[in-house]
């Protein structure tokens, strides 16, 4: 079958190569450095996705990043008959709003942290003092995974706020703020392949989101990830389904906006139990890196049954190995990262076991450069995870670029979250 894999991230590439493994013909748009078939079609363009679908006659269109499933691609896909995996515009507001998010938590018995919406940086400092604590600080639109403050105190929050609605540093999407206490445990990323009331969970992962060893420094879209978490005991997990994946499930489809597509509870196990911190509609970026290579069926099989309504028929599979992917970042990454540097050693990370995933890169005459903030995503296997995080690290070494920076401890120490 021929798939058009919309995006151009470590997430899309990952998708790519899967689908690829599978025996599937994939085109991309717009793609990356180390995509296969690019097309040069923004992931943003609704309108022209539509029209490369129709040209290249695809049988599939995968939709890997949330802004053209915000924008309502899936929707116009499916008015023109094309089958789409991915949620639909109303669907997708579960990520495009965080304060619909918390809205529809609340609405359906969805354990999460206590918050707030406001809409002004004047409201925002009197509902400080409706905390006990400095609260995470949230745009409600979309920021490209970096729209989070975490403050430590009454002054950082106050900050954060600033930040959001004077200097406008995520712009429209902080129209609207939400102020959530603060839950301390150790966060996972629990997937779900669903369409209408049936899911099927996907092996959980965990992600590392701040910038520098020990979980300090800023918070990017990640900086590296590991399956499967072995915080999630079955139980747990079984749990993390019945309570945060079908109640949003039941509640789409009462609403007559049935969800297909991937779900993503990024979830914090707090000493009271797991709380929903957020809702994502698609791959995480990078879990996606660690979960496709464990996939031992053909996704692009259990994608087609979920857009049928036919999942309750498919059961999925996985290798029984980990996985461990260490992302390397440009230099200034996240706040101005540097492009344009030449990378050396894909062919040797390769041969040292690796799999590497590009995101931010493009094809030049000398080679592959660095063309954007989170370059690479190097993953490995392993028959456990101490196994797999040698194996990542090995590739690593043999990878650089002017500028490279990753972290040294992903799968070495479970993050506490944030």
């Amino acid at each position: 079958m021929r798939i058009l894999v919309v995006g151009g991230g470590g997430r899309e590439h990952a998708l790519a190569w899967r689908l690829e493994q599978a025996g599937h013909d994939v085109v991309c748009a717009p793609g990356n450095g180390g995509t296969p078939g690019n097309r040069p079609v923004a992931a943003d363009d609704v309108a022209g996705l539509v029209r490369l679908a129709e040209e290249t006659r695809v049988g599939l269109v995968v939709v890997g990043p949330e802004v053209p499933l915000v924008a309502g691609l899936v929707d116009a896909l499916d008015a023109a008959g094309i089958a789409a995996f991915g949620p639909r515009q109303a669907c997708a507001r579960l990520e495009g709003s965080k304060v619909f998010s918390k809205d529809a938590m609340l609405r359906w018995g969805v354990p999460t942290a206590d918050s707030v919406t406001v809409h002004g940086f004047e409201e925002g400092l009197a509902a400080l003092d409706r905390f006990a604590t400095a609260p995470v600080v949230k745009a409600s639109g979309l920021a490209a995974g970096k729209g989070v403050l975490v403050p430590d105190d009454r002054a950082g929050a106050e900050a954060a706020l600033r930040a959001m609605f004077v200097e406008r540093a995520f712009g429209s999407a902080a129209d609207e703020v939400v102020l959530e206490e603060r839950l301390v445990g150790r966060e996972v990323s629990v997937l779900a392949l669903c369409s209408g009331t049936t899911y099927r969970l996907l092996v959980p992962a965990q992600d590392h989101k701040r910038l520098l060893d020990g979980d300090a420094g800023p918070n990017t879209g990640g900086m590296g990830a590991f399956a499967p978490s072995g915080t999630l005991s079955t139980g747990l997990l079984d749990q993390v389904g019945d309570t945060m994946i079908a109640p949003i499930l039941d509640g789409m489809v009462r609403d007559g906006t049935p969800y297909v597509g991937i779900l993503y509870a990024g979830v914090m196990l707090t000493d009271a139990g797991p709380r929903v911190l957020e809702y994502n509609c698609r791959f995480g970026d990078p879990e996606a890196q660690v979960i496709l290579p464990l996939w031992a069926g053909d996704p692009a099989e259990a994608f087609l049954a979920a857009v049928h309504g036919r999942l309750d028929e498919v059961t999925l599979e996985w290798l029984p190995q980990a996985a461990v992917t260490v992302v390397l970042a440009a230099e200034g990454y996240p706040d101005r990262p540097r492009a344009g540097e030449l990378i050396a050693g894909l062919d040797a990370a390769a041969a040292a076991g690796c799999t590497v995933f590009h995101a931010g890169t493009a094809a030049s005459p000398e080679g592959v450069r660095t063309a954007g903030g989170r370059v690479l995503a190097v993953t490995g296997l392993g028959t456990d995870l101490d196994a797999a995080v040698a194996t990542a690290y090995a590739g690593v070494g043999e990878l650089s670029f002017a500028g490279m920076q990753f972290r040294r401890d992903i799968g070495r120490r479970s993050p506490e979250g944030t």
